[in-house]
């Protein structure tokens, strides 16, 4: 950024209160004071350091979203300032628009994180919201390789449409993302075409054949197609890729990914029965149990759908002494047996088998 900030106090952070100081150094937690311009993952220097930029950091994408309302009027008016703020302040936040229903989601990395964020747009921002269900983000994926055939056409009076693409999609590791390969040879699609095929499957990956969601870990092929001198156009092999891609998908074994998350469990030993029977009652898949003293540290791997509401129960099942951290940790495929669960499912004949 190269801009300059004026830090008028340095406050250490002690637990539950500050502690003014004239200078700091590395290890130590504190708050800067003043600043205007920096936001999460700037690197600030002094003055007459040498320039250096630390490596930024790679923020995961949520996992959980909620649905979130004004209350009044005049809350509507602070809504869309406060969640900016909010997102500036921390990147593992985000804020979209469903654009079939028109709701205002709010997204984070677990119940806990968007509890925090609704809490705040209370406390300190004077924002009354009211709060809907907390849905989970699955993915959707493809477990085999299949090809398919796209084609719009469109003849109406002068120019008409003309799009045509034959493709293969395959299963990547998963983590990969998607990946997009040309392998058009002899000019069969012109290469300013090439990019409008991309785009469109693309945007047919941002919807998923089994339930909407968005597809990750797929490789597509474009390996034939055709076109017509005067009526192709880049909007015609956008439309054509995105039908070959939804017919490709519903031909490879689709199938829908949830996200798993890891959680250390610290409790007192009298309760480790409970608290493991509960574990698995979620199902949860337990890698270790430590032990720290007088407590049992378990840390299992987790599905987010299955921790709504864990706080409470972890609460009542240890008067209150045990705690735990959770974090993000893979997505993973769901049970099929469970697919009836997710809210958006679209019953199909393909799916089904």
């Amino acid at each position: 950024k190269g801009k300059k900030e004026r830090v008028s106090r340095i406050l250490l952070m002690h637990a539950n209160k500050r502690e003014e100081i004239e200078e700091t150094s590395a290890g130590n937690v504190v708050a800067l004071v003043g600043l205007k311009e920096t936001t999460t993952g700037d690197t600030i220097i002094a003055e007459n350091a040498e320039k250096i930029v630390l490596e930024s950091i790679k923020f995961p994408e949520p996992v959980i979203s909620i649905a979130i309302e004004p209350k009044t009027k005049e809350d509507l008016d602070k809504l869309s300032n406060v969640l900016a703020k909010l997102q500036e302040e921390d990147p593992t936040f985000r804020v979209k628009v469903d654009p079939e229903t028109n709701q205002t989601l709010i997204m984070g990395m677990g119940e806990l994180h968007l509890e925090i964020m609704v809490d705040r747009m209370v406390r300190e921002f004077k924002v009354q919201v009211n709060v809907g269900k907390p849905q989970v983000a699955y993915r959707e994926t493809i477990e085999m390789s299949a090809k398919a055939e796209g084609k719009y056409i469109k003849q109406t009076g002068g120019r008409g449409q003309y799009g045509h693409v034959f493709i293969e999609i395959e299963p990547l590791p998963r983590g990969s993302g998607f990946k997009f390969i040309d392998k058009i040879v002899g000019g069969r699609i012109p290469k300013e075409f090439i990019p409008a095929v991309e785009a469109g499957i693309k945007e047919a990956m941002e919807s998923g054949v089994v339930a909407g969601y968005p597809v990750v870990d797929v490789q597509v092929t474009l390996f034939d197609g055709s076109y017509h001198e005067v009526d192709s156009s880049e909007l015609a092999f956008k439309i054509a890729a995105s039908k070959a891609f939804k017919d490709a998908m519903k031909q490879a074994s689709p199938i829908i990914l949830e996200p798993i998350m890891r959680i250390d469990v610290i409790t007192p030993e009298d309760y480790l029965g409970d608290v493991l029977g509960d574990l698995n009652s979620r199902r949860a898949r337990i890698i270790s149990m430590d032990q720290r003293g007088n407590t049992r540290v378990i840390t299992a791997y987790i599905p987010l759908a299955e921790t709504f509401g864990y706080t409470t129960v972890l609460r009542s099942l240890t008067q209150g002494r045990a705690s735990y951290i959770m974090q993000f940790e893979k997505y993973e495929p769901l049970p099929k047996h469970l697919y009836k669960n997710v809210p958006t499912l679209k019953v199909s004949e393909e799916v089904e088998e």
